[in-house]
């Protein structure tokens, strides 16, 4: 990564988590009930017994708590995120039943008390909602800087999600040669979108009739 590329992600980084800190409380928890209500709009289809990469959100993120609810009880098979002790190069998993069978773990994360499961668990999912702090339409995701997403999706072959706030799908994100491209962005709004890599054609948004 050129110093001009790191230089620009850590600005865009900085503007964007002021943001997020400013945003209302109450404005958060109806957009995370949003994200769940576009899972009849999924990139593919969810049948019983699919696995799902999700996650837990924690501070200002779009709140993944529905998201995750509605994933569970339809009978998906849901891994998110754990913490590995020691140093590690790409996440871990386990599976996520409830929000009850959560606990505290490292860097103020809530995980699973279950089965710890291997890095390529995720490899068997069909779909996989990605956190991020923006993404571009051309599928240019901006994370927390550390890297772990990018080294852990590099052999799945499920449709990419990242999940921001609708003002976080931007024209252009700054990028390099590392970073996994993500196939479409999920916000409270407009549901999913498709996002077009240079030399793909076209781009799409997926959407339903409000269900509130």
């Amino acid at each position: 990564m050129t110093d001009t590329v790191a230089d620009a992600k850590r600005a865009l980084r900085s503007r964007l988590v002021t943001a997020r800190t400013e945003r209302d409380p109450d404005v958060r928890a109806a957009d995370g009930e949003a994200l769940a209500r576009w899972l009849d709009a999924t990139p593919v289809p969810l049948h019983t017994g699919d696995t799902v990469g999700a996650y837990v959100s924690i501070g200002t993120e779009p709140d993944t708590s529905a998201l995750l609810s509605a994933l569970a009880d339809r009978g998906l098979r849901v891994l998110v995120p754990v913490t590995a002790d020691g140093p590690a190069t790409a996440l871990t998993w386990a599976q996520y039943t409830s929000r009850a069978d959560l606990a505290p773990g490292r860097f103020g994360l809530r995980e699973p008390t279950g089965e710890r499961l291997s890095a390529d668990a995720i490899d068997t999912a069909t779909l996989v909602f990605v956190p991020a702090l923006a993404v571009d339409r051309a599928g240019t995701r901006l994370g927390r800087g550390a890297g772990y997403y990018d080294r852990s999706l590099t052999t799945t072959t499920a449709e990419l999600v990242a999940v921001v706030h609708d003002a976080e799908l931007l024209a252009e994100v700054p990028g390099d040669g590392h970073d996994v491209p993500m196939g479409w962005a999920l916000t409270p709004h407009a549901g999913f979108t498709r996002l077009t890599r240079p030399g793909a054609v076209g781009t799409q948004a997926r959407r339903v009739p409000d269900q509130r």
